[in-house]
Formats: structure tokens, C-alpha cells, sequence
């Protein structure tokens, strides 16, 4: 996966949360073509650009917090 590939799929993975709809990280992988371990990364890198995503046990998903 190239570096504007990468982006791209974070920019996705961002509107996702935006809209509450990630919850399942494999299923992600697997749309993507990569591992889920992948995902969680591309997550860390969101949240190190300052985005504060958090993981709701109760709802069980990602939701991006205020």
C-alpha cells in the first residue's frame, strides 16, 4: 500500500467514525486488503494527528469524542 493509498483509506476510516460505523476491525481488513492490525494502526496515526477516537464497549464502536 502506497503512501497517498494509505492516506486515503484514514480519510475513510475517519468518515466512518464520523458517521458510527465502524464496528467490526476485520471486516474493515478485509475491504481494504490488509490486516486488521493494519486498521489499528491507521487508527494510532488518527489519533496522533489529534482526532480523539475512543471505543465504545456499550455501543460496541468506534466513536470520535469531543
Amino acid at each position: 500500500m502506497t503512501y497517498p493509498e494509505r492516506k486515503e483509506k484514514e480519510k475513510h476510516l475517519l468518515y466512518l467514525i464520523e458517521q458510527e460505523r465502524l464496528f467490526n476491525l476485520k471486516k474493515i481488513a478485509n475491504d481494504y486488503e490488509c490486516s486488521s492490525r493494519t486498521i489499528k494502526r491507521m487508527l494510532l496515526n488518527l489519533r496522533e494527528e489529534g482526532f480523539n477516537i475512543v471505543y465504545c464497549r456499550k455501543c460496541n464502536k468506534y466513536l470520535l469524542k469531543e
